[in-house]
């Protein structure tokens, strides 16, 4: 007959799962459990990522994950070196590319001009063959082209106005001169001369000087050139009184004097002028020179009248002049 009885089945005791009792015996049927599984082989020492100093205690990382250290940009590590592949290459920012190639093209422009100048300046494909001059009265062209003789072969960029100054120093007629490089080969010079206001009486002979007394030329035939006559001249009257009379003279315009037959200072306060007419212009000092040229100019053009001729024009007070 069979039996009425059922099988009964011993609970499982919170915490024992994890161990069989300790009879030994199999685990009863209808007991679970489970075991930790064993931890994986730990990985060379050449493929563990390293710690910087002072992490310890940190979180421990997942079993087989290797660490990235901070600021790789989450670039994988293999053996301790970056995965090519994996690099993040940036562009570079196209003001900053923008500007180093404004800089490149600029310092070669900036050889090409020096290299430029330097072959102009001592390159003898510049050098000055012909001189042409202009503007000489007094002197002759060939007397200045022989003076500027020692430049024939010079660069043209070499060549300055000093250099020309220097050279036409003793010709005494020349005040100054200004020169142009007309390339490959010609200097063109504009010569500046001085201009003669007076003669003065030497020997048998008249000096030609301008207004500051340089002696410009002579001539045996004073009625040739149409300038007045210094009294006396410089040795004679003195040097203040020839300078204040000379300076009278280079503020006068070329049509009144030529004017003029000769002129005189009792002192420089005292100029006189005389025209070849006859008649005689009182100056005064050299003071206002200029308004005293402009207001003689303008008496001397207005019509003459035979019933009251002039004798005497007196501009030594220029605002209120006199003719008598």
């Amino acid at each position: 007959m069979a039996s009425s009885r059922r099988p009964t089945y011993k609970p499982v005791q919170p915490g024992s799962r994890d161990k069989a009792p300790d009879t030994g015996e199999a685990a009863q049927p209808g007991v679970i459990s489970a075991s930790k599984s064993a931890p994986p082989p730990a990985a060379p020492d050449n493929q563990r990522a390293k710690r910087p100093s002072g992490t310890q205690g940190s979180t421990q990382q997942a079993p087989g994950r290797q660490s990235v250290p901070a600021g790789t940009g989450g670039q994988q590590l293999s053996g301790g070196k970056a995965e090519p592949g994996n690099v993040l290459v940036f562009p570079e920012p196209r003001g900053k590319r923008l500007r180093r190639n404004v800089i490149v093209a600029a310092c070669i422009i900036a050889a090409l001009v020096a290299g430029l100048l330097l072959a102009a300046v001592y390159s003898p494909v510049l050098a000055v063959r012909t001189v042409t001059v202009s503007g000489t009265k007094l002197l002759k062209p060939a007397q200045v082209q022989a003076a500027l003789k020692p430049l024939l072969g010079t660069p043209l960029p070499q060549v300055s106005d000093e250099d020309v100054n220097a050279l036409l120093k003793p010709l005494v007629q020349i005040k100054s001169v200004t020169t142009q490089a007309h390339p490959p080969s010609v200097l063109v010079v504009q010569v500046h001369e001085r201009v003669p206001v007076a003669l003065v009486k030497r020997g048998k002979e008249y000096l030609l000087v301008d207004v500051d007394g340089v002696r410009l030329g002579a001539t045996a035939a004073p009625e040739s050139v149409k300038l007045p006559v210094i009294d006396g001249g410089a040795g004679t009257i003195g040097k203040d009184l020839f300078q204040a009379t000379t300076a009278v003279l280079g503020a006068l315009p070329a049509n009144v004097l030529a004017k003029l037959s000769n002129a005189s200072a009792k002192s420089v306060d005292a100029v006189e002028l005389k025209l070849v007419d006859g008649q005689t212009i009182i100056w005064g000092n050299a003071g206002e020179k200029e308004l005293k040229a402009r207001v003689l100019e303008a008496l001397l053009k207005v019509p003459a009248d035979p019933a009251s001729p002039v004798n005497i024009y007196d501009v030594s007070v220029p605002r209120h002049p006199v003719t008598r």
